[in-house]
């Protein structure tokens, strides 16, 4: 176990990468389609054919980008030189796509998919590479919850900074022209991104930059590797499921509000909330999980969530007090756990590092980023899915009872109901941390020669 000490500079530096991120992923999360719909002139058809599009060259470019960044070796660095050499790509590439040209509609159309595609290219050529940084920041488990920490308070920062401030630069900096107010908008945010990326790259260092892979293996075989790794497989079930029942909660969040609280004007002050708490959860997380073993407070974590969830169902939704109490413990928890559960990523690349000799951060980083797109996707199709199942009807002032006990389900129990299932899919995890703590004691080996199979009974005996 390292004995090296990463200082508050390093960690606050490294989570600001995941700031200058999300800012541009929040933005295209809150404000995308109501862009191409309604200010580009995109119809809801073309857009949705192209999210998913999109969606499925995300699907490839992701595990490419992890196999290319796991044989990056540069005077850099092996995954840092990424923020040095597509930050200012990514930010002009975020401001190019909410930009409305003067084109007919088929020529907009070729526009927005071509600038979106590139966004998400580049998009994915950062944050795959930062993903996977952390193992080489620090080797100490403990170190690695702490910059995990900081890295989802700072993220979630950024997400507050786009809610509260993206639609009022809209309005100031467009006097009334939405195109062109979204163009700045996104010019700012792309700035700042730009800004962060630099800073991050700046202030870490990557102090254990694995020795490139003589053997050549291919993006194949590293794949092959990690469907025989049972805790990588039970993690990558784990962040599906997981994004589900997230996507869930936030996806209904706007519909509770409105149709079953009837408290449109409390959606902005309930998503600032939301994002507070989130940053508080992080923050806390080393604290509150300093002396306990990460895999049983992941699990401890993930009842008293469900629990929470659960009981939620139970309150009256004009109780607007006890209403927001629920979401903000809610979500302190949820991001009090979510280090927890990207520090596992890093525990199974380092006994798949003793077990193969291959050092496979940027696929497994990659395959989780792709694994939570997965989750993203089909939890939205549930929402709608279930949302007309409930004879829920859209613009309508009123909602029937069938719409608003699925609206609630989908805002309480459904997402506590996934959430609970996470302690079930973890009950097969093997890599706690007194197993961990055995395995650092003994030096990393490569063992080249080993076939899949050599490799899945050395897992056994580990």
């Amino acid at each position: 176990m390292s004995e090296i000490s990463i200082s508050i500079k390093e960690k606050i530096s490294y989570g600001l990468g995941d700031t200058g991120c999300n800012l541009v992923w929040q933005t295209l999360m809150l404000f995308m389609a109501y862009f191409y719909t309604d200010v580009f002139g995109l119809s809801p058809l073309h857009m949705g054919t192209m999210f998913l599009a999109v969606r499925v060259i995300d699907a490839v470019t992701d595990v490419i980008m992890g196999a290319i960044a796991d044989r990056t070796r540069s005077k850099f660095g092996q995954f840092r030189p990424y923020l040095l050499w597509f930050a200012i790509p990514f930010g002009v590439l975020c401001t190019l796509t909410f930009y409305t040209p003067d084109f007919s509609y088929t020529g907009k159309l070729v526009y927005a998919y071509i600038s979106y595609t590139l966004l998400s290219l580049v998009y994915t050529a950062i944050n795959v590479p930062y993903c996977a940084m952390i193992n080489n920041l620090s080797r100490d488990p403990r170190e690695r919850v702490s910059l995990q920490s900081w890295r989802f308070a700072l993220s979630t920062l950024g997400g507050l900074i786009v809610s509260l401030s993206a639609l009022p630069l809209v309005k100031y900096l467009g006097h009334g022209n939405l195109q062109q107010g979204y163009f700045y908008a996104m010019m700012v945010m792309g700035s700042l991104s730009i800004i962060f990326f630099y800073i991050c790259f700046a202030n870490t260092r990557e102090r254990y930059i694995p020795a490139a892979d003589t053997q050549h293996h291919s993006i194949w075989s590293d794949f092959q590797v990690l469907c025989a790794n049972k805790d990588w497989r039970l993690l990558f079930t784990l962040n599906v499921v997981n994004l589900i029942a997230v996507i869930f909660k936030g996806g209904s969040a706007l519909y509770y509000i409105n149709s079953v609280m009837h408290r449109p004007d409390l959606a902005t002050p309930l998503l600032t909330l939301t994002l507070i708490a989130g940053i508080v959860g992080a923050l806390l997380s080393p604290i509150i999980f300093k002396n306990t073993d990460k895999v049983l407070g992941f699990k401890l974590a993930m009842a008293a969530e469900a629990i929470l969830l659960c009981l939620f169902y139970f309150i009256s939704p004009s109780q607007i007090m006890l209403v927001c109490t629920m979401i903000f413990l809610i979500n302190v928890i949820q991001l009090a756990a979510t280090p927890l559960q990207w520090s596992m990523l890093s525990d199974v690349i380092d006994v798949e590092e003793r077990v193969s000799g291959r050092h496979l951060s940027g696929i497994v980083f990659s395959t989780n980023l792709f694994a939570i797109k997965m989750g993203i996707a089909i939890g939205g199709a549930l929402i709608g899915w279930l949302l007309a199942w409930g004879n829920y009807i859209g613009g309508a002032a009123i909602q029937g009872n069938s719409a608003l006990l699925m609206i609630t389900l989908l805002f309480t129990v459904l997402p506590g109901i996934l959430t609970f299932s996470l302690i079930l899919i973890m009950h097969g995890y093997s890599l706690n941390d007194k197993k961990l703590a055995l395995l650092l004691t003994h030096s990393v080996a490569p063992f080249p020669e080993n076939t899949l199979s050599d490799n899945a009974h050395r897992r056994a005996d580990i």
